[in-house]
């Protein structure tokens, strides 16, 4: 019952870190203009890693895709460490260029 419990508990916790993440990534990508492809993320990495309070925790990676113009994909990558992003690599708002004559 304890091993159902904790593998439960592991689960539900890499759920809600997934769903942090699609938000994270759709918002990231609606406000920098571009097209969040796909609709999800993909988690690509876990590892145990020390918090600022000093106890161990997961920090989980996910990756996600998006488009400037419908016909190039890049990719974009996030992660969380207890529900906080710690790192984004990703779409950024684009600069205003000014083009002389």
């Amino acid at each position: 019952m304890i091993v159902a419990g904790l593998a439960f508990a592991y689960w539900s916790a890499g759920r809600a870190a997934a769903e942090r993440a699609e938000a994270l990534g759709r918002d990231a990508c609606s406000a920098a203009g571009v097209q969040w492809l796909d609709q999800s993320v993909h988690a690509s990495g876990l590892r145990l890693q020390r918090g600022e309070d000093g106890w161990l925790g997961f920090e989980r990676t996910f990756r996600f895709e998006y488009s400037y113009d419908g016909s190039d994909r890049h990719i974009g990558r996030l992660v969380l460490r207890k529900g906080r992003l710690v790192s984004f690599v990703g779409p950024t708002r684009a600069a205003n260029v000014i083009q002389l004559h």
